[in-house]
């Protein structure tokens, strides 16, 4: 018998965190999944709730209402939704891991006070606005402007495939300050949407998978925002602080693949012990079993070299280039794990009321969102 892997940034709080955690999502949230995906959106309760128990923003501050541990709770919470209610992974990720650590890395200390603590109770949704039309990684490319007037600034322009924009009461927006300046003319500029006159949702996008995560169109016409709410102390910094915030990304997304692939294995290897064919289970025949060797292989790989990327992540030592390489390596396996999963289920993998089926729609998504898998490996390539 195999000895049983613990992965190192564990520690005894956060099994007893993570028990608990877990029943609380199987009991109170996974009932729910189903109505969530019909709605395309996950509803405000679930946000609430989450922050409740102390799920959203673990790793900021207390005194921003955050729970002052390592990043480690933010890997075990995306592990645990992946694994109990993957309706919730994206938008969490988003939410917690991204939009509420750029205000606390850029933000003033009254930015701080004012946001983070209604982010951490599930009062406030966050998004980041950065993809537009016609702009997808090529971030210096992005054509929404802004024009100071004064003590406000005026927003203009559009973005899409926004995740969480549906219910978003913040939003983090990568705007030009500086038309023509390239990387130096981007900032980063935090709308709070309430009453925001100009600022217009659009649709709620129809995706092949991820249904229960808002995924959005937003308008900018004339939008006033103070100029109190830009990220940092001046303009032009936008492009260095997404490149710097970036690598925590793509770890929360190689941290949900590999939660993913790992419990589509699971959830196979359960059903091919069960299901029968030629009078003997399938777990029985060869190819089934080789090819469940070779994902299991692969999944111990993507689980040991990701446990690295978070102990070096809470190091402080995680660089852009290993973070891009968890990126596309753990989404691609998942992609190529989850198709193994369904054609072992036969049939029935290509029905939507088995999980298999979900995971396997849900999947195709990461090799594209937070970089495209090809972005990764130009980037990996110029530290050659």
């Amino acid at each position: 018998m195999t000895a049983r892997y613990r992965s190192p940034w564990m520690t005894e709080e956060l099994d007893t965190f993570r028990d608990q955690f877990r029943r609380f999502l199987a009991k109170e949230l996974a009932p729910h999944a189903d109505r969530w995906r019909q709605d395309k959106m996950v509803d405000r309760a679930a946000w609430r709730a989450l922050g409740d128990i102390g799920a959203l923003l673990p790793s900021v501050p207390e005194a921003y209402g955050g729970q002052g541990a390592s990043f480690a709770y933010d890997a075990a919470v995306i592990e645990d939704l992946e694994g109990v209610v993957s309706e919730l992974a994206t938008g969490y990720s988003v939410h917690s891991t991204i939009v509420a650590h750029y205000i606390l890395r850029y933000g003033s200390e009254e930015q701080k006070q004012r946001w983070l603590p209604k982010l951490a109770t599930g009062e406030w949704v966050g998004a980041i606005a950065m993809t537009e039309p016609g702009t997808g990684s090529d971030l210096q490319a992005v054509r929404t402007t802004v024009r100071q007037h004064g003590n406000v600034y005026r927003l203009n322009g559009q973005k899409t495939f926004i995740t969480n924009g549906q219910l978003a009461d913040l939003i983090i927006v990568v705007a030009k300050t500086g038309p023509g300046e390239g990387a130096k003319g981007i900032s980063l500029l935090v709308l709070e949407t309430a009453d925001a006159e100009g600022f217009r949702r659009g649709r709620n996008l129809d995706k092949i998978g991820l249904h229960a995560s808002d995924t959005s169109e937003l308008f900018f016409d004339e939008v006033a925002v103070p100029t109190a709410n830009l990220l940092g102390t001046d303009e032009g910094n936008g492009f260095y602080q997404l490149m710097e915030q970036l690598p925590q990304e793509r770890l929360a997304l190689a941290i949900g693949a590999v939660a993913a692939l790992e419990r589509a294995l699971d959830l196979t290897v359960d059903y091919v012990k069960e299901r029968e064919a030629f009078g003997q289970k399938l777990i029985e025949f060869q190819n089934t079993s080789f090819t469940l060797a070779e994902r299991k292989t692969e999944a111990t790989i993507a689980r040991v070299f990701i446990d690295w990327c978070i102990a070096r992540h809470i190091a402080g030592e995680l660089d852009t280039v290993t973070a891009s390489m968890a990126k596309w390596w753990c989404s691609q396996k998942q992609v190529e794990t989850v198709d193994d999963c369904v054609q072992l289920h036969g049939g029935y993998g290509y029905m939507r009321e088995f999980p298999i089926a979900r995971m396997f729609v849900d999947a195709r998504v990461q090799k594209i969102y937070g970089g495209t898998n090809e972005i990764m490996k130009l980037l990996i390539a110029r530290s050659l």
